[in-house]
């Protein structure tokens, strides 16, 4: 005879344990501590094998007949449940390990194996393992694009879009690495791309009074410091181009 909720709630403990059959292999084994755990008989290879389908109330009966169910329609398909069921627990732990703190750590040993600047590296740190913790021990490939924006919408609002903006790059390079890595499916920061406000851009200050100029030149022939100093005030595209072909400070200014 089929169980039903009621025969279920009022089932006693005895001194041994017992089974309520449901049909189909599913029954509800009572045990004497009054504990009431849900197993399905089966038969593959020939051989009787038990399946566990967790403890009442906790699955209730249509639940434990849906597991039921998916259990004998993976037999059709000459599965065998027990095995299915250890390889899902076995991924679902798996994906429990592969979080976003660890990849993102993965992604600045990378960075630092590259040579990156130390400067570039205390503020790849920052970003990914201060401002992005709420994201750490999520799953990488749990975490939605809602998600993220969420997160980066918290920074914006706060005055810093700048940083919204540059987290949301270094956010996106830890996807990358866990695509290419196969530890996730694609990369949720891509489609927020334009769903940042742009940082404002503050222009500087310029000099237009004529004896100010005036006054700004002479110091600079006066000034007796590094010559490279001037070089950057006066020229900064030059230095720029300099500084990045490794011109180095001599006595009489820049020498290649």
């Amino acid at each position: 005879m089929a169980l039903s909720e009621f025969r279920i709630s009022k089932a006693k403990p005895k001194d041994k344990p017992y089974k309520l059959a449901d049909g189909g292999g599913l029954f509800l084994l009572v045990n004497r501590n009054g504990s009431k755990l849900w197993r399905q008989k089966y038969r593959h290879m020939g051989k009787e094998r038990l399946l566990s389908h967790g403890q009442y109330p906790d699955i209730t009966l249509a639940q434990a007949r849906q597991k039921r169910d998916e259990a004998r329609a993976q037999m059709a398909d000459g599965k065998d449940p027990a095995v299915e069921k250890k390889l899902a627990q076995i991924n679902a732990e798996t994906q429990s390990r592969t979080t976003f703190k660890l990849i993102a750590e993965e992604y600045i040993d990378n960075m630092e194996e590259r040579g990156r600047a130390p400067a570039t590296m205390v503020k790849k740190r920052w970003i990914l393992l201060d401002l992005s913790a709420p994201l750490h021990r999520r799953p990488i490939n749990e975490i939605t694009s809602a998600e993220v924006l969420y997160l980066l919408k918290a920074i914006e609002k706060s005055g810093r879009r700048e940083t919204a903006k540059k987290m949301r790059s270094e956010i996106s390079a830890v996807f990358r690495l866990a695509v290419v890595t196969l530890r996730a499916e694609g990369d949720p920061t891509s489609a927020i791309k334009d769903a940042l406000i742009p940082p404002k851009v503050k222009s500087r200050a310029a000099i237009i009074d004529e004896k100010k100029f005036g006054q700004l030149l002479r110091d600079f022939e006066e000034y007796t410091g590094w010559r490279i100093i001037i070089e950057a005030l006066t020229c900064p595209s030059s230095y720029k181009m300099g500084h990045q072909r490794g011109l180095s400070v001599g006595g009489s200014g820049l020498i290649v």
